[in-house]
């Protein structure tokens, strides 16, 4: 899911008052899983979701009464599929984190915030304490680089002790909870490790009706997404409106230039054969997640045979090149090709992503 404390930080920033509500722990059958976030203002829902349907509308009338006594708390939900028709939306239970004032964590939300912008990842560490007469006290602390060192010096010793051994579980998941043997009142209850990183870069060469399709779904799947065309007429936010960055270059000379690294996803949709090899020279090399090229299996045997016999690549490296492009679906439009390819981008990023936690 994306992040929510982008829509956060831009609450505060603007002096709104703001409650962020958290699934922190699930059993049975629920609508959505731990780290699940949404944000309420006085009008209501402003950004994420907690699941929708009788839970989101119970969660956010709870919200609209911490607005007014500002106080944060850990509440349950029982979501019983037995409560008619409309609350028929699951048979599960839930524990919602309710953070009476995201405002009082800034200084870690700031801190996370330039961390992403440099493409780094780190953890975001929320604390819940009890408090000594009701409700929860909740801190918040954003941990990059060398976790053992980064660990603030003002959290319990007790909660020190055991994050590093919660680390490879957060990256698995994305959200982790730590619980504590109760000590008493105000000690500590509980802690939750969320792995935050920079989305994925979607380096999209080609402006075109696939690559169109393409910008749209890889912004729904939460990629950063950049198009790359030498066509003002095609490379423009009229025509694709949901690119984060738009290159109007020629194709080759824009993909020497554009950053390249392990979190980098490229797909080569151009108009021709003469831009797809253009565009694809400068990729070769790289410790990239993935570079794919569409093309049939003329087109492709015809551009392998050019690359290996000029050396621009070896026999490894092509072999590394998902092409022709996408899952193979019988694809015949254009959208349809585009979800072929969408689906092969997600299939690799998830498979990354499990290494990554083994």
């Amino acid at each position: 899911m994306r992040s929510i404390y982008p829509s956060i930080l831009e609450q505060i920033r603007n002096g709104s008052r703001c409650v962020l509500a958290t699934v922190v722990s699930t059993s049975g059958s629920t609508p959505q899983k731990p780290g699940s976030s949404a944000l309420f203002g006085k009008e209501g829902l402003l950004a994420g979701t907690v699941g929708g349907g009788l839970l989101e509308g119970e969660v956010q009338h709870l919200a609209a009464n911490i607005l007014i006594a500002e106080t944060s708390d850990l509440v349950y939900f029982n979501l019983d599929s037995d409560e008619g028709e409309e609350g028929a939306i699951c048979g599960g239970e839930a524990n919602v984190l309710v953070d009476a004032n995201p405002a009082t964590h800034m200084k870690a939300l700031v801190a996370m915030e330039k961390s992403l912008a440099m493409r780094k990842q780190g953890f975001l560490l929320t604390v819940v304490n009890k408090k000594l007469e009701q409700g929860r006290f909740i801190a918040r602390y954003w941990l990059e680089g060398n976790v053992d060192e980064e660990l603030a010096p003002d959290l319990d010793p007790s909660v020190k002790d055991v994050i590093p051994g919660h680390l490879k579980q957060a990256i698995r998941y994305g959200f982790t909870e730590v619980v504590f043997k109760p000590t008493g009142r105000g000690a500590t209850e509980m802690a939750y490790l969320e792995h935050m990183k920079p989305m994925p870069r979607l380096l999209i060469a080609g402006a075109g009706h696939v690559g169109r399709a393409l910008a749209h779904l890889g912004a729904l799947l939460e990629f950063e997404v950049t198009v790359v065309d030498d066509r003002q007429e095609f490379a423009n936010p009229v025509n694709i409106p949901d690119a984060n960055h738009l290159v109007v270059k020629e194709v080759g000379a824009a993909m020497i230039e554009l950053g390249k690294g392990p979190d980098t996803y490229i797909v080569i949709v151009t108009r021709g054969h003469q831009y797809d090899a253009e565009a694809l020279k400068p990729c070769i090399g790289f410790n990239v997640a993935y570079i794919g090229m569409i093309g049939s299996t003329h087109k492709v045997a015809v551009m392998k045979k050019q690359f290996l016999e000029n050396q621009w690549v070896t026999p490894e490296q092509w072999s590394d090149i998902h092409t022709p492009i996408g899952i193979a679906i019988g694809s015949k439009t254009v959208e349809e090709i585009a979800i072929s390819i969408a689906a092969q981008l997600v299939e690799v990023r998830n498979r990354k992503i499990a290494s990554h936690a083994e």
